[in-house]
Order: structure tokens, then sequence, then C-alpha cells
């Protein structure tokens, strides 16, 4: 992969990198697109990261379908697909991880403690591996965006982070790998997540600025849909993940299905 990269910039191209853990969908698609329309040159890979999962989560049965993601990159004139396998990436005998330290405190980082030093370790990875000018990453990981970019900043990564707003269904729900799981019953309560941050965004735009009560419509909203059980509903600040903040995020249960979402308020929701 270096190798490809290093004639490319000795061409004089730009490259343009679009980390995934496969499973595509339309929101990967809309950051492949982001990166064709910026760059010379786009890679995506493609690696299911382990060490990013905890022990009950659910790395055996993340989707895969290597067949459907190579037709789509090539549907969208991808230039090269880096997959490597997880030996290659991980040797039995490496000991190395990249922490990043006080923007993965809460939320996601407590709820899955390590993940986020899987995340930055497999980015770092990757970033070395391609050397791309851009790395697009999507804002339903908000918290994953923050913490990539502090990484470049805190270890002068010459590489610029690329934000692509969220892609989401009709009903608001934001695409996501892991909606696969959700039964019918399941996919129509997994609204209400969406639902929220709409109201709340309309409740900011009407004046409401205190954030107990913002957080508190959040999480009343939630609560009345039986099928989804809320894990945080904060507002923080987008960059550093401390409260308050106007970044509105949510992660719940709907079933076994854990799904996450995040809207900025002084935007308004989309559709």
């Amino acid at each position: 992969m270096l190798d490809a990269s290093r004639r490319w910039r000795r061409d004089g191209k730009s490259i343009g990198l679009v980390p995934t853990m496969g499973a595509l969908h339309e929101g990967h698609m809309s950051l492949v697109h982001k990166a064709r329309k910026e760059n010379d040159v786009v890679v995506v890979s493609v690696f299911v990261n382990p060490i990013q999962f905890g022990p009950n989560e659910d790395l055996d049965r993340y989707p895969r379908d290597w067949a459907r993601d190579l037709k789509m990159l090539e549907g969208a004139q991808v230039d090269a697909v880096y997959r490597p396998a997880a030996d290659e990436m991980y040797p039995p005998d490496a000991s190395t991880r990249v922490h990043v330290g006080g923007v993965t405190d809460g939320l996601e980082g407590a709820a899955r403690p390590r993940h986020f030093e899987g995340v930055a370790t497999v980015v770092t990875k990757l970033l070395a591996a391609v050397d791309p000018d851009r790395a697009y990453f999507g804002q339903k990981d908000a918290q994953q965006v923050a913490v990539v970019k502090r990484l470049v900043r805190d270890l002068d990564v010459g590489v610029e982070v690329r934000v692509v707003p969220t892609v989401r269904e009709a009903d608001g729900l934001a695409l996501s790998s892991r909606n696969v799981y959700l039964s019918p019953e399941e996919r129509k309560a997994a609204a209400v997540i969406s639902a929220a941050l709409r109201e709340a965004a309309d409740i900011y735009a009407s004046g409401e600025r205190d954030p107990v009560r913002l957080r508190a419509h959040l999480a009343a909203r939630l609560a009345l849909e039986p099928l989804v059980q809320t894990e945080y509903a904060e507002l923080v600040d987008a960059a550093t993940f401390q409260k308050p903040g106007t970044l509105a995020v949510i992660a719940a249960r709907v079933g076994k299905t854990r799904l996450i979402d995040n809207h900025d308020l002084e935007k308004p929701f989309p559709g």
C-alpha cells in the first residue's frame, strides 16, 4: 500500500483515505464521493479492527460482505482498496497501542473501555500505510472524530481530517452497519433517537439554552419508546467531549442492538 502511495506522490497526485470496517452503506459512500471530489486518488480501507471491540461485543457477528463492498467501491471508481489481514496489522508479539487522553474519558470511552485505544491505534497504522493528504470520517461517530482530530494534532500527522454529515433514512434514523440487526419492530422504535435530537434542536432554536432542560427533554423523549433503553443522552463540546456544550449525543440499545447518534443543536436538523 505504501509503495503505491509513494508512486502516486511521485506523480504529484493527492490522496484521500476513507477508513471503513466494511458492510458498506450510503453513509460510507458519501465519504467516498466527497473524497472523489477532493482528491486525485481515493483509497478505501476495509478492516474489521479486532482491538476496538470489547470482550462481550459483536466482533464475531459484525456484518461482513466483501463481494458487495467491492462492487460498490468499483462502481464509485475507487482507485485502491486496502484490505489487510488481522495478523498483518497485529503480529502475535505486537505490544504498541496509541492512547488519546481527555477526549476519550467519557460517554463511548466510559461505556466501551479501550475502544478508543483500538480506534487510535488502527487509524495511526492506516495513516502510516496510505500516507493520505486527507482522511474522511462520518459525523455519526462524533467522539471518534474528536479522537482522530486530537491524535492528528498531537502527533503532528500531516493529514487533513474531513468530516462528512450523517446520512439518514427517510424517518431520520442514522445509517449504520448495525441497523441490519434490528427486527422490523425494533427498526420502527429506533426512529425515536433521531426524533429526540430533532425536537431538542427545535427547542434550542426557540431560545432554550439551559443544558439541564435540554438533556431532560432528550431523556424524556427516548423514555417514551419501551423498546429503547438509553445508555446516555448528554450535551457536550464537540472538540473536547466535556460538558456542557451544544452537541447532543445519544447512545441507546434497541433490543440487543446498540446505536449512537448526535446533532449540533446550533444547526437545523436535516430533512
